[in-house]
């Protein structure tokens, strides 16, 4: 239960105010279509995380103990990357005219691939060794941040203080990190 309460918690918190959920955001404002759209998210995160844990978690058999120190340094460094806002950009130009499903789940693939929670679920992958929890954890964890990001879209982007959110996902990373040194939570 620790993989997938942490990897929920982690990604979440990361989620917001990231491109990721930016975009969530565009797409919803402009195809209106929720349901399509919050399909390809999960489909793309899916498909995203599975592989970033699975990846991970032979990564962590291949680093055996050093894991431990390569994990609480990287969520150390992933709480600082996080203070850092992203830039927005047009990214549904390429592929607005296949539809709202096929545009979210490419934009939303492809968006992830570096990504802070990509690599957070390739660390957390090799940190719990356990590719179903890690996956659906971190899967649940962008839902959570970017489902209500399609249904509310641009009513509520006025309103979102990111800068919180982010703050509060550089510190949960930063403890993260450190309980990782220590040699806690798994």
């Amino acid at each position: 239960m620790d993989a997938l309460f942490v990897s929920t918690f982690a990604v979440a918190l990361a989620e917001f105010g990231d491109r990721t959920q930016l975009l969530a955001i565009v797409l919803a404002a402009r195809f209106r279509k929720p349901w399509p759209i919050a399909a390809g998210i999960l489909v793309a995160t899916l498909a995203n995380h599975a592989a970033a844990a699975w990846v991970g978690e032979i990564a962590g058999d291949f680093i055996g103990e050093w894991a431990r120190w390569i994990v609480g340094v990287s969520f150390i460094a992933m709480a600082v990357w996080i203070l850092i806002p992203d830039k927005d950009g047009d990214e549904g130009g390429r592929f607005a005219g296949h539809g709202a499903f096929l545009t979210t789940l490419v934009l939303f693939f492809l968006v992830e691939i570096g990504d802070k929670t990509q690599i957070a679920t390739v660390l957390l992958g090799a940190r719990y060794e356990s590719v179903l929890a890690v996956a659906a954890g971190t899967t649940l964890g962008m839902m959570l941040a970017n489902v209500p990001a399609v249904w509310l879209g641009e009513r509520l982007a006025p309103f979102i203080q990111t800068d919180w959110f982010r703050r509060a996902a550089a510190a949960a990373f930063l403890a993260l990190g450190l309980a990782a040194l220590a040699g806690l939570g798994g």
